[in-house]
C-alpha cells in the first residue's frame, strides 16, 4: 500500500482517467494523499497569437475546476495545475513531493513513440519511485 500517489491527468480519455483514479484508490492506505497532476504545456509563441487573448487564463481555470471536481471524490485527495513538459514535469512533481507511486496512463506506442518517447514512458524509464502504466 502507498501513502503519497500522483496521478497525472491528460484528459484524453475519460475511461483511462477513471482507471487510473481506481487504482490509486485501490494502492492507496486508508490515509493515503492522491493527487491528480495536470501539466499544461507551453503553448509556442507562433500559435499563441492565433487564440484569444484570455485563451490560457480560462482554460487553466477550467482544468483546474474539473481537477478540483475530481479530488472531491478521493479522500485527502488534492487537483494541481503545473506549467512545463509533460514527462519532466511529472517526474520532478513526483521528486519534489515525495510521491512513492505514479499511476499513469499510456497508448499503444506509434513509431514517433519509439523515435521520440511518450510521456508514460520516460516516466517508466525516470522515476524514482514506483510507477502503474495503464495501457
Amino acid at each position: 500500500m502507498y501513502s503519497n500517489i500522483l496521478v497525472p491527468i491528460s484528459f484524453d480519455s475519460d475511461t483511462k482517467t477513471e482507471r487510473a483514479i481506481a487504482i490509486a484508490r485501490h494502492l492507496a492506505k486508508p490515509e493515503a494523499r492522491i493527487t491528480l497532476l495536470h501539466v499544461m504545456e507551453h503553448v509556442p509563441g507562433y500559435a499563441i497569437t492565433y487564440l484569444p487573448a484570455d485563451y490560457l487564463t480560462q482554460s487553466r481555470a477550467a482544468v483546474e475546476a474539473e481537477l478540483h471536481q475530481m479530488a472531491l471524490t478521493l479522500p485527502h485527495g488534492r487537483g494541481v495545475v503545473v506549467e512545463g513538459h509533460s514527462g519532466r514535469t511529472i517526474l520532478d512533481y513526483a521528486a519534489e513531493q515525495g510521491s512513492d507511486l505514479i499511476v499513469i496512463a499510456s497508448h499503444r506506442p506509434g513509431m514517433s513513440d519509439l523515435l521520440l518517447g511518450s510521456t508514460a514512458s520516460m516516466v517508466v524509464r525516470h522515476a524514482a519511485c514506483s510507477v502503474h502504466v495503464l495501457r
